[in-house]
């Protein structure tokens, strides 16, 4: 069996969720206010890793990195290419 990895957002999600105390006390121990940590919640927007050190502090979780990552700035995904974006220009297609 393939254990699928748990993203880091939704596993802090999933911890704030089981927490069993209020998302206040959370917000007032992590330093974060509490209408970020409801957009998060909502998936509407991200936390800064600053954000997300805290709250996996306040939390108790260990956020593990693995392994260097070797994505190029200029390449990074779901972003396209300069020649793919030349050739969508020549073709007249917007990107």
């Amino acid at each position: 069996m393939v254990k699928q990895r748990q993203r880091v957002t939704d596993a802090v999600r999933q911890a704030i969720r089981t927490a069993g105390v209020s998302r206040h006390r959370i917000c007032r121990d992590a330093g974060i206010d509490k209408a970020s940590i409801s957009r998060f919640m909502a998936g509407k927007t991200g936390l800064t890793t600053a954000s997300l050190d805290r709250l996996a502090d306040v939390l108790g979780l260990d956020v593990v990195a693995r392994g260097p990552v070797s994505v190029s700035p200029k390449q990074k995904p779901g972003r396209k290419s300069r020649q793919e974006r030349g050739a969508a220009k020549r073709k007249g297609k917007r990107t």
